[in-house]
Order: C-alpha cells, then sequence, then structure tokens
C-alpha cells in the first residue's frame, strides 16, 4: 500500500462513486461539509483525552482514529478532484508559503502567529 499514489487513489473513489451513482451528489460545496463533518468526528476522538492518552490511544480508539482519517483524506482527495487542483502540488506550495511566512529562524520553539512577530 505504501507505493499508491494520490492519483491512483483517486481513481479508485472515482470508480466507488460511479459504481454507487453517487456523483451526483459529490459536489464540492458537499464533499467540503463532509470533509467538515468528518474533521469534527476525529476531534471526537480526542475529546477529554489527556496529553499522553492521545499520543497514545488504546487499540480500539486508535481504530477508530484511522477511520476517521480515511475518511478526512477520502473527502479531501474527492473535493480536489472536482475541483481539478493537485492536492500534492497544492501542499508543497502551502509549505512554500508557511515557510516565508514562519522562517525558522525567528519562530524556533514559539507558537506565536505569523503577525505576532516584531
Amino acid at each position: 500500500m505504501q507505493d499508491t499514489t494520490i492519483i491512483e487513489l483517486r481513481n479508485r473513489l472515482r470508480q466507488f462513486a460511479a459504481e454507487r451513482d453517487w456523483d451526483q451528489f459529490h459536489s464540492p460545496k458537499n464533499l467540503a461539509m463532509a470533509l467538515g463533518a468528518e474533521a469534527g468526528e476525529l476531534l471526537e476522538q480526542f475529546q477529554w483525552l489527556t496529553e499522553p492518552e492521545s499520543s497514545h490511544p488504546d487499540p480500539k480508539r486508535r481504530q477508530a482514529i484511522a477511520d476517521e482519517l480515511a475518511d478526512i483524506l477520502i473527502y479531501l482527495i474527492r473535493l480536489a478532484d472536482k475541483l481539478d487542483i493537485d492536492p500534492l502540488e497544492a501542499a508543497f506550495a502551502k509549505i512554500e508559503k508557511n515557510a516565508e511566512k514562519y522562517p525558522a529562524d525567528r519562530v524556533r520553539g514559539s507558537m506565536k502567529k505569523y503577525n505576532e512577530y516584531d
């Protein structure tokens, strides 16, 4: 599985949706809303855990977290596909933008936002 590409995943998701005639429901708006809902379900898995518990969840919770991460990735890939956005290209471009906003020599070890620096 490690060698599976984003394109292969995108194609499998296209096929999955087509086989079920779900493309009609997969508008960017609906996919973005579903993505937000799944992110909320991921947050729910961490609610009330201590820091150590969140770093080392029990096997049952770990599987639930993996399922929510998968749902998020699925909706993210579908949304990117519908909008013809390459998610890897967008991620690498965003890392470059963040590197400019947060130069390592100025922000190392700090959680301040870029606009909070002198």
